[in-house]
């Protein structure tokens, strides 16, 4: 369920809560493949499904930075701002990857709002730690700081 924050300053008022959830995605290998396309990252721990299966997941696995690229799409699902002119992903802070994604898997995205302030610029930036969660797995695909700015409307 996605978090709705009426203005950007309603997030200063919010820092410490627990924001929704996305969907399952599935990771297939389709989409493995893609990104290794798109990357040129074709080693075979994510490509070769053959090779795979002795090596030392038993089977293909994501790309950490495939895994750590579907929080864009998770984002949307989780939390959102309205009364902006304008949302801009500022960057990052302390990414771990602390278990592979085997082909397969499903995953999501679940969010904290951990920081909100203002900026010089006029805009509200939040930092949002979005855990990458692998349905029934012990511990998540990937953990992400990630750092956006609301310019108010």
């Amino acid at each position: 369920m996605t978090v709705i924050f009426e203005t950007p300053a309603k997030l200063k008022e919010a820092v410490g809560q627990q924001l929704g959830t996305s969907e399952w995605l599935e990771i297939d290998q389709k989409r493995i493949d893609l990104f290794a396309e798109a990357t040129g990252d074709h080693q075979w721990i994510h490509v070769d499904p053959e090779k795979a299966k002795d090596g030392p997941f038993g089977t293909t696995i994501a790309h950490g930075y495939l895994t750590q690229s579907l929080v864009n799409f998770f984002m949307p699902q989780i939390i959102e701002v309205r009364g902006v002119k304008m949302g801009i992903n500022y960057g990052a802070d302390k990414l771990r990857f602390p278990a592979p994604v085997p082909v397969g898997s499903k995953v999501r995205g679940k969010g904290e709002l951990i920081e909100a302030s203002d900026t010089k610029d006029g805009a509200v930036q939040a930092i949002v730690r979005v855990v990458v969660e692998i349905e029934g797995g012990e511990r998540p695909a990937c953990v992400i700081d990630t750092i956006s700015r609301f310019y108010p409307a």
